[in-house]
């Protein structure tokens, strides 16, 4: 693959994680706890490697060529979303003192949470099925297999990138104004539950 091809792919998939949703709405959220940053952005970009590897093995096709499982992943992802938005809401995040320890089972927990976030979110699946092809071509001599592995790992790290900075920025911005905080906290969860509902009811329209 060329350096042009792939400065094409980065600058489109830039606009996309730039763009606020679900993921930004949790990496804020963990911004707010203090020490959960790392493991939070690491369990949404290990959502994200879920869905390259299925892209390497040509699954991501099947998966997306079938509307019965579309339905059910949507239907998983929403719920799931939805969940996670009551759940902020139930409990906001409010800044701790000195960053807040968190222990290592709750570290795992706020992963597998961000995990979640990110691997049953369905427009990440539309994400490798419509983006990926117009970028990978037979024709330069790389497997089709390769070419989707880098533009997933791309993807990857543009996502570590962004949502590092978000919930960081967060962190700083709000560490200060525990009143703010828990508003911005509540509205997150509100984006979580809205795009939650607007999945499953894009996909029942559909």
């Amino acid at each position: 693959m060329d350096t042009t091809t792939l400065a094409a792919f980065l600058a489109v998939d830039l606009l996309l994680v730039l763009t606020p949703g679900a993921d930004w709405a949790y990496a804020i959220s963990a911004g707010l706890r203090g020490r959960t940053v790392v493991p939070a952005v690491a369990g949404l970009v290990a959502g994200y490697a879920g869905y390259t590897l299925l892209a390497v093995a040509g699954l991501v096709v099947v998966v997306a060529g079938s509307p019965a499982v579309l339905t059910a992943l949507t239907a998983a992802g929403a719920a799931y979303l939805v969940w996670l938005g009551v759940d902020v809401l139930r409990r906001p995040s409010v800044p701790s003192a000195a960053g807040g320890a968190v222990m290592d089972a709750s570290r795992a927990r706020v992963a597998l949470r961000g995990m979640g976030t990110s691997g049953l979110n369905p427009k990440a699946l539309l994400l490798y099925f419509s983006l990926f092809p117009q970028f990978v071509d037979p024709a330069t001599g790389w497997p089709v297999a390769a070419q989707t592995g880098l533009l997933g790992t791309l993807h990857m790290a543009a996502c570590a990138v962004v949502y590092l900075g978000v919930a960081v920025l967060a962190r700083t911005v709000l560490s200060t104004r525990p009143t703010a905080a828990r508003a911005v906290t509540r509205a997150s969860g509100v984006l979580m539950i809205a795009i939650g509902a607007l999945l499953l009811a894009e996909r029942l329209a559909g």
